[in-house]
């Protein structure tokens, strides 16, 4: 296996001169941003109203984390009180600043080892549109991407910034979990992420102990797991095309508590409790299929990638939970095969900018269409849904492959396997 590297060969400069990705870097985010504020639909409720609220109301003293249960990692605080370092009004611009900047640095890095990919985040981003600016998401994406393209020469701080981005928004495990199953150096990786990991819960026990309340720096492990099945995610699909017909007793409704529209109908609940296992099954399974193929020989550089995407997907496609910015995950473990294996990675590159498209389509523009379980809307999630599954399709029969067709790693790979891990 050979790393495509545009520093060393293929397209030089002249086909992909700086000028132009950082304009067109520009002219993306203007455009995210337009959308956002402007466009039709409402995407900036979680940032206006939630993350907002938050911030105020961790400024009054009532910290969620800390003083009380919070949805997300307790790191998600941080980019949320950044927000509010020019006061309320100014939140919502803060925002969209602290999103892009962290988006340059990453394409900063990106460019510098794969401009072919760098236009392929912007075409992306583009096609995802609002949604990828106007979550809690958008901060953990950059901070992915820049880990992943980090481990070449810095692999430790790699893995630190990795962990830091899961105690944002949980999704990383799945990246973590791939670079352990991949890595010669687990142990020692794992080993920092778990000095990180302690390092967050000892500080968070301790303001929570301080101020007399009890620890919460775990709950969002429970407020992710009481939740229903939210109308996005694959699993909603059979609930939404018998509410789109009239069926009695299939709706969608919204949980006030949970902040989210989900869907109601025969069986959901029993469903709702079997998902989460499921999606540990589902883990477990890709996990395994990784771990043959590491043993069978194909090396890290074969087996990192693709797990890295089969993992990703399986977070989204087995998830119970489906909200827009999900499919923003993906940008990270398709720009890491984009970036090692160049051209080989096409079928996921353009699978990935359809379920970018397709996912813009349905939110946040035609969204109220959905809520009333509108047939042409439910078509078009359905089919963005499917997509989903021959991504993960295509992932898992890549590491089948690698493990049909492992062979002894040659004296080029290995050299190259040392310079990047």
């Amino acid at each position: 296996m050979r790393i495509h590297d545009e520093t060393r060969s293929g397209p030089g400069p002249r086909r992909h001169p700086l000028a132009a990705l950082w304009s067109a870097f520009a002219l993306v985010h203007l455009l995210l941003i337009l959308l956002a504020v402007f466009g039709p639909g409402y995407p900036l409720g979680d940032v206006e109203v939630v993350y907002r609220g938050w911030a105020e109301n961790a400024a009054a003293g009532s910290i969620v984390g800390i003083t009380e249960n919070f949805v997300y990692p307790l790191l998600a605080l941080v980019p949320i009180l950044a927000a509010f370092a020019f006061g309320g009004p100014a939140y919502l611009a803060t925002w969209f600043a602290l999103a892009t900047a962290l988006n340059a640095g990453a394409f900063a890095v990106l460019v510098r080892a794969h401009r072919t990919a760098a236009w392929w985040w912007l075409l992306f981003l583009a096609l995802l549109g609002p949604i990828a600016l106007a979550r809690i998401d958008a901060i953990t994406v950059p901070l992915v991407i820049v880990s992943l393209l980090w481990l070449r020469r810095r692999p430790f701080w790699g893995t630190a910034l990795l962990t830091i981005a899961t105690w944002i928004k949980i999704w990383p495990v799945a990246v973590l979990a791939a670079l352990f199953v991949a890595s010669r150096l687990r142990w020692r990786m794992l080993g920092v992420a778990a000095a990180v990991t302690a390092a967050v819960v000892v500080v968070a026990a301790a303001l929570s102990l301080s101020s007399g309340n009890g620890i919460h720096v775990l709950s969002f492990v429970a407020e992710q797991a009481g939740r229903g099945i939210q109308i996005e995610s694959p699993v909603a699909v059979p609930w939404l095309w018998q509410a789109a017909l009239g069926v009695p007793g299939s709706f969608v409704y919204y949980d006030h508590q949970i902040l989210t529209f989900q869907v109601a109908g025969a069986g959901t609940t029993a469903l709702s409790a079997l998902m989460t296992p499921l999606l540990g099954l589902a883990v477990v399974a890709v996990l395994l299929l990784g771990v043959r193929a590491q043993r069978r020989g194909a090396g890290w550089l074969g087996v990192l990638p693709p797990l890295t995407l089969a993992l990703t997907v399986t977070l989204i496609a087995f998830n119970k939970v489906g909200s827009p910015q999900f499919i923003s995950w993906l940008a990270a473990p398709i720009i890491l095969g984009l970036v090692l294996n160049g051209r080989a990675w096409r079928t996921p590159a353009l699978l990935g900018l359809a379920l970018a498209g397709l996912t813009q389509v349905v939110y946040p523009y035609l969204y109220d269409w959905l809520l009333v379980a509108n047939p042409l809307l439910v078509f078009v999630l359905t089919v963005r849904n499917l997509l989903e599954f021959v991504l993960l399709g295509w992932a898992l029969w890549e590491l089948y492959r690698l493990t049909a067709l492992a062979e002894p790693a040659s004296a080029d790979q290995i050299a190259q396997s040392h310079h990047y891990l």
